[in-house]
């Protein structure tokens, strides 16, 4: 899969724009959905259902998801895994990344809320994140993308809903909380210090309109 090439009005150059299937970040289990249509099935659509499923499920039971009902905002977000495959070329489908990284902060933060996770854990684990899809925005502008087994490694938004939602089946929500948030930590911290002090200045430099600004999306 390649960047989609468009020029810019004012120079007529070719300006390469970021692939935004990497920017959904996806796990393994939504990629693996993906292919059952095999990027037929357009992806607006799909995430904003799956988005205001998950939102009427944290509103109507927070506080109250116990169990294996924990796991059901997870699942009904990963309605938009069917489309994870579409190129993303549609008039609205610039919006479907900002809307998943939207829907897993609020997962996040209601979970934690509904279940009395301290503060600064909850606030930690949504940080960390945060960086995340920031490092994944700025690697699309400039061209670098991370390497595979760091984009595994992250566990894509489905990934770290689903680890949140075990823990708390299993009775150990503070406890998933802190050790998702320093695990992805640490690969973070790890990977962008080897890959960005691996990269030239020149390329680190690049930016959108530089021929060199988006990124493979396979590369996820």
């Amino acid at each position: 899969m390649t960047p989609n090439p468009r020029p810019t009005p004012a120079s007529g150059q070719v300006t390469t724009l970021p692939d935004l299937r990497f920017l959904r970040d996806d796990g393994h289990l939504s990629a693996g959905i993906g292919t059952l249509v095999q990027g037929a099935l357009p992806p607006f659509l799909p995430a904003l259902a799956g988005i205001l499923v998950m939102g009427v499920l944290l509103a109507t039971g927070l506080g109250d998801l116990t169990g294996i009902t924990l796991f059901a905002p997870a699942a009904a977000l990963l309605l938009s895994g069917v489309a994870s495959g579409h190129p993303h070329d549609g008039r609205f489908d610039w919006i479907v990344p900002p809307l998943l990284r939207g829907a897993e902060y609020l997962y996040l933060l209601a979970l934690g809320y509904g279940a009395g996770v301290p503060g600064p854990m909850v606030f930690a684990l949504i940080a960390v994140v945060v960086l995340h899809h920031a490092s994944a925005v700025r690697r699309a502008r400039c061209g670098v993308p991370p390497s595979e087994w760091a984009m595994r490694a992250m566990l894509g938004w489905d990934g770290r809903m689903l680890v949140v939602a075990a823990g708390g089946v299993m009775g150990w929500f503070p406890f998933a909380y802190g050790l998702l948030a320093g695990y992805l930590a640490v690969v973070l911290v790890w990977e962008s210090a080897t890959s960005w002090l691996a990269t030239p200045v020149t390329a680190a430099a690049d930016g959108p309109d530089n021929e060199s600004g988006g990124v493979d999306a396979s590369a996820v």
